[in-house]
């Protein structure tokens, strides 16, 4: 047995990898591959209805919003959400709490006034920033919900007047939110919700029509909603497969049954770095991660020796980033809680033989 603790693309659950591979071969009785027919067919066009609508129901979306799956990755989405939000005489705030932040940051500067209200980078991003002021005249204020690079997460969201945009890639669809605390919620598929290929964007229908600038016709958010998501060809297997990721949260328990076990597996694994004498964390208590769990061994000599060990046990991916070295397990909605406990069975191991 494997378990796969890569960052992303990530895991997948095993009866949603069966169906859509036989999906692959020939899709709900077509003689067609669901990769081959027609987006405009009866048959898509009601796999793309189901996906919204649950994505809707399973996040109580309210009425005011609409539901999009787009293509281009939450990467296109930190110019697309600024383009489409902020004037170029408008001011925004935004915190830097890591790779995706900053690159986020990067893209809004080209649309307008962005102030960095907040910043982790002096202790390599390690904590979630707290006690900053926000100016109520700000557009919105852009976060990074989790940060899988560093395993850091907004345990609760900023109270404030201000709209919210968070980029929720690597935890959309893990923990119940409140989706009116948000005028934009964007999220790449491929963590929690489906193969890489399809973003998800959640965007409050007032918070658009605000800009002056002429946007293109396929990033602007108006022209995607007026098309239910097919105003170019969709993404089609990417949305088909979130679409069977979706019905599988709502069979287990719908978010708060998904977040309940990924509580507890990050409980386990959390537990085991703090109790293991070899392993620690560098990341602050309160903000580590329940999606990417990132940990280090006090001797960096035995960093290869221990990740042989896992892959012999059957972990796989748990290699940190080279920016912060280590180890990162990667722990999304479809890791089981035995996969998690394999893992702290080698950590074990690996303590009675060096410890």
């Amino acid at each position: 047995m494997k378990y796969n603790f890569y960052a992303g693309p990530a895991i997948l659950a095993q009866e949603v990898m069966q169906e859509a591979s036989r999906a692959v071969v020939e899709f709900n009785g077509m003689g067609f591959s669901i990769l081959e027919i027609s987006h405009r067919s009866k048959e898509f066009i009601a796999v793309m209805d189901e996906a919204v609508s649950l994505a809707k129901e399973l996040l109580n979306v309210p009425e005011e919003y609409e539901v999009l799956f787009l293509a281009g990755g939450a990467s296109l989405q930190f110019a697309m959400a600024p383009m489409n939000l902020l004037d170029a005489s408008m001011k925004a705030a935004y915190t830097d709490t890591g790779t995706w932040a900053s690159k986020a940051i990067k893209d809004g500067k080209l649309y307008g006034q962005v102030d960095v209200i907040a910043c982790s980078k002096d202790a390599n991003y390690s904590y979630i920033p707290r006690g900053y002021e926000i100016d109520p005249s700000y557009r919105f204020l852009h976060i990074t919900s989790n940060n899988t690079i560093f395993g850091t997460q907004y345990q609760s969201f900023p109270e404030t007047s201000v709209p919210l945009v968070s980029d929720m890639s690597s935890d959309i669809f893990s923990r119940v939110i409140d989706v009116n605390k948000f005028d934009l919620i964007y999220a790449g598929a491929q963590k929690n919700m489906g193969p890489a290929g399809t973003t998800l964007v959640i965007v409050k229908k007032s918070a658009l029509g605000k800009v002056n600038r002429q946007i293109p016709a396929m990033m602007n958010y108006q022209n995607h909603i007026d098309s239910a998501s097919m105003y170019n060809t969709p993404p089609v297997f990417p949305v088909y497969v979130s679409m069977l990721t979706l019905r599988w949260i709502k069979r287990n328990g719908g978010i708060a049954g998904i977040q309940k076990k990924n509580e507890a597996k990050a409980a386990a694994l959390y537990g085991e770095i703090e109790r293991n004498s070899l392993f620690y964390t560098p990341t602050n208590h309160e903000d580590k991660s329940k999606m990417n769990v990132c940990f280090l061994l006090h001797d960096k000599e035995k960093e290869k020796q221990f990740l042989a060990n896992c892959k012999s046990a059957g972990c796989i991916g748990l290699e940190g980033h080279r920016s912060v070295g280590g180890f990162r397990a990667s722990i999304y909605n479809a890791m089981t809680l035995e996969g998690v406990n394999q893992l702290i069975g080698v950590m074990q191991d690996f303590e009675k033989v060096n410890g």
